[in-house]
C-alpha cells in the first residue's frame, strides 16, 4: 500500500494512503447474516467542539422482510472512531420512501449540522436529494427537510448518494447521478421507475457530478465530473464516494461496476487530480481496493483525515454475502 507523506525524495507528491481492508475493524454489524443484509453506506465526521466522531450509516434487510431495501439511517457517536453508540435514528417511513441511501453528515462553516439524505420520491419514484438541518447531529427531523435536487426538474434519471466538503469557502457537493442508455428500446421508459430504483434496471447508467454553494443550504448543479467509459471493470458505474486532500492533490475514492449485475456489490477505484473538474481515473485496468469474499464488494469509502493519520470507514461483503461497516486507521508518514 501507498503511504502519503510531506518528504518526496523520490518525487513522488500526493499520494494517499490505502488500507487493506481484511484488517479493519468491524464497527457495525448488519442485522442478518446472508445477501441481503447490509450494514454500510457510511458518511463519518469528527468535531473538534465536541471531541466525537459522528458516523452516519444505512441498514438493509432482504427485499420482502419488513423495512426492507434501504429500510433505515442511523447516527452514531463515539470517542475513538471504533466503538459507537446511536444517538440518532429515522425509517423509510419518516420519508413516505420507498428506500433510503447514503447521506452526507455535515459540520457547516456556521456551526450548523446538516444531513444531505437521498431516497426514493414518494410520487415519481426516483431517487431525489434534500437535506435537513440542525444545532445537533441527533436533532435532525425528516418532517422538516428541505428540497435539493429533484431529478424531475433536471431531466435525468435519479441524483444520490450525496458528499460534501468545503473548499475555502465554497461547499463543493460530490452526487451520483444517473442518465438512460443511449440504445434503450422504445416502449422500455415505462420500466425505469417502475421498482423505485433506476439504477437497478439495467437502462439507466450511474455517473458522478458535481455541485457548488457558498451557504451549504442553495447549491448550483456543475454538471458531470467522472463517468464511465464503455469499456473495462467499471464500464456501467463510476460513483465517486470521497476524496483524500494531500500535497494540493485530491484522491477520489469511486465505486465501479462492469454492468448492472454488479449493482449493490460495486468494488472500489481511485482517480486524483487539482480540483474536482479534472479528475484522472489511476484504475483502468481493475479496482484498488476489495473485499475477498464472496463478490468482492467493497464500496461507499469514506476518509476522516488528521494531520498524522486517516480513519476510512467503508462497507465491505463477508464470505456469507451480507455487508458489514468496517473502519480502518491509517498513517500519514512525514
Amino acid at each position: 500500500m501507498s503511504i502519503g507523506n510531506t518528504n518526496h525524495p523520490l518525487k513522488h507528491f500526493g499520494l494517499a494512503p490505502l488500507f487493506a481492508p481484511e484488517e479493519g475493524t468491524t464497527v457495525v454489524e448488519p442485522l442478518g447474516n446472508d445477501e441481503g443484509w447490509w450494514a454500510g453506506a457510511p458518511s463519518a465526521v469528527y468535531d473538534d467542539e465536541t471531541r466525537k466522531f459522528y458516523l452516519y450509516y444505512r441498514l438493509r434487510r432482504p427485499r420482502g422482510l419488513e423495512l426492507e431495501r434501504g429500510g433505515e439511517c442511523v447516527i452514531s457517536e463515539s470517542d475513538d472512531g471504533l466503538a459507537f453508540t446511536p444517538i440518532w435514528s429515522a425509517k423509510k417511513t419518516d420519508f413516505e420512501s420507498d428506500s433510503m441511501e447514503r447521506s452526507a453528515l455535515v459540520k457547516g462553516l456556521d456551526g450548523s449540522w446538516r444531513l444531505y439524505n437521498s431516497y426514493t420520491d414518494p410520487v415519481h419514484k426516483m431517487w431525489r436529494t434534500d437535506y435537513m438541518e440542525a444545532s445537533s447531529p441527533d436533532g435532525f427531523k425528516p418532517s422538516e427537510r428541505n428540497p435539493l435536487f429533484d431529478p424531475a426538474d433536471m431531466g435525468i434519471e435519479g441524483i444520490k448518494d450525496p458528499y460534501v466538503f468545503t473548499v475555502g469557502g465554497e461547499y463543493q457537493m460530490i452526487l451520483s447521478y444517473a442518465t438512460r442508455i443511449e440504445d434503450m428500446e422504445v416502449g422500455r421508459e415505462g420500466e425505469i421507475h417502475a421498482t423505485a430504483d433506476a439504477y437497478n434496471t439495467g437502462l439507466t447508467v450511474s455517473r458522478t457530478g458535481l455541485a457548488t454553494s457558498i451557504d451549504g443550504r442553495h447549491f448550483k448543479w456543475q454538471g458531470d465530473i467522472f463517468s464511465p467509459t464503455g469499456k473495462g471493470w467499471d464500464a456501467w458505474c463510476r460513483r465517486i464516494c470521497s476524496v483524500v486532500y494531500l500535497d494540493g492533490v485530491f484522491t477520489a475514492f469511486y465505486d465501479g461496476a462492469s454492468d448492472v449485475s454488479g449493482n449493490y456489490e460495486e468494488r472500489t477505484g481511485i482517480a486524483s487530480g487539482r480540483d474536482m473538474r479534472s479528475l484522472t481515473c489511476l484504475t483502468p485496468d481493475a479496482p484498488a481496493l476489495v473485499s475477498p469474499h464472496a463478490t468482492g464488494s467493497l464500496r461507499y469509502v469514506d476518509a476522516i483525515q488528521f494531520p498524522r493519520k486517516i480513519h476510512y470507514y467503508y462497507e465491505y461483503v463477508r464470505a456469507d454475502g451480507s455487508h458489514e461497516l468496517r473502519a480502518n486507521v491509517v498513517p500519514v508518514v512525514s
